[in-house]
């Protein structure tokens, strides 16, 4: 059992609740595709290959897939369309299978006396400051120590919006005036988790990418900064996406990719949008651990993605 749990009944509804609207969409889209067929033919393929597409699955991924259903139709001779949506949850859970990287998923704290730190990047209006408060809360609830760091500092309402999640969680937050040194705020966090002999850190950054000379710049001094007072930090680069923009969260990930060593993703707001093929795309494509989804606005409505129970809430 890993630091958050186990996947429980509860979870698993909350997790069928909050994918409702994209497997609503994802059916109606499939039903079309078969009607008045009765096997998996060339035409049923290109119909799917749309259904996928239109779902934000990604165009690689969804070729992916396709010539994965193709060759068990070449292998198996004749497969029916009433076959085809187990045939498709089998291929999609495989290919993430095969995709599978380090740090997918729930895990335990490495025993150290330095705080566990983690940086959170993603542009403005993805919900991460939510993230960053829902996820302090879930380590808090776990046990932990953890102490927040307001590094976005080019933003008065991100300071405040952050300030209003580290009270409601309890937990301690620096922060400095708006347009203070990133990197100073990130120090002095570092600092005090410390101190305070703290569990885990997490540190907030600005959500910009019109320059992103400036933006890697940044995001690189923040964490040599850091590295002064903690080596080897941060443990985890988490990058929040937003669900239901579909495609763009594609582009988000290659802009902050190349901005710096994004190693954890968080895909947000699935409960609001038919668009959630997007984690599918995304684990596929950037070869970057699904690490939390967000599947609703409750506190607890940050998951721990189970790539298996994900599949099986889609496609059951």
């Amino acid at each position: 059992m890993g630091l958050f749990g186990s996947f429980t009944k509860e979870k698993k509804e909350n997790l069928d609740k909050g994918l409702a609207k994209t497997k609503e969409s994802v059916f109606k889209k499939l039903s079309r595709a078969v009607a008045g067929r009765s096997k998996v033919d060339d035409d049923v393929l290109d119909e799917l290959e749309e259904v996928l597409i239109t779902s934000d699955v990604g165009v690689d991924t969804t070729l992916k897939i396709i010539e994965r259903i193709e060759e068990r139709v070449a292998k198996d001779k004749f497969l029916s369309t009433s076959e085809l949506n187990t045939i498709l949850k089998e291929e999609i859970a495989t290919l993430l299978a095969e995709n599978e990287v380090e740090n997918e998923g729930d895990f335990e704290l490495p025993e150290s006396n330095d705080p566990y730190v983690i940086m959170v990047v993603g542009v403005n209006g993805v919900g991460k400051t939510t993230t960053i408060g829902k996820l302090a809360h879930k380590f808090k609830a776990a046990g932990k120590s953890v102490v927040l760091g307001a590094a976005d500092t080019f933003r008065a309402a991100a300071i405040d919006q952050l300030q209003v999640w580290a009270d409601r969680v309890d937990v301690p937050l620096v922060r400095q005036n708006m347009g203070s040194d990133p990197a100073s705020v990130a120090y002095d966090t570092l600092s005090s988790a410390k101190t305070k002999n703290a569990d885990v850190v997490i540190i907030d950054t600005a959500g910009r990418l019109h320059n992103k000379v400036n933006l890697m710049n940044e995001l690189t001094k923040v964490k040599k900064v850091m590295q002064k007072v903690v080596p080897n930090t941060p443990n985890e680069i988490i990058l929040v996406l937003d669900g239901s923009t579909g495609q763009n969260a594609f582009e988000q990930a290659k802009e902050f990719t190349k901005a710096t060593e994004v190693n954890a993703l968080v895909i947000t707001k699935l409960d609001g949008t038919a668009k959630g093929g997007v984690v599918i795309g995304v684990s596929d494509q950037f070869q970057i651990p699904v690490k939390y989804i967000g599947i609703g606005e409750g506190i607890e409505d940050l998951q721990v993605f189970n790539r298996n129970e994900f599949v099986d809430s889609l496609f059951n």
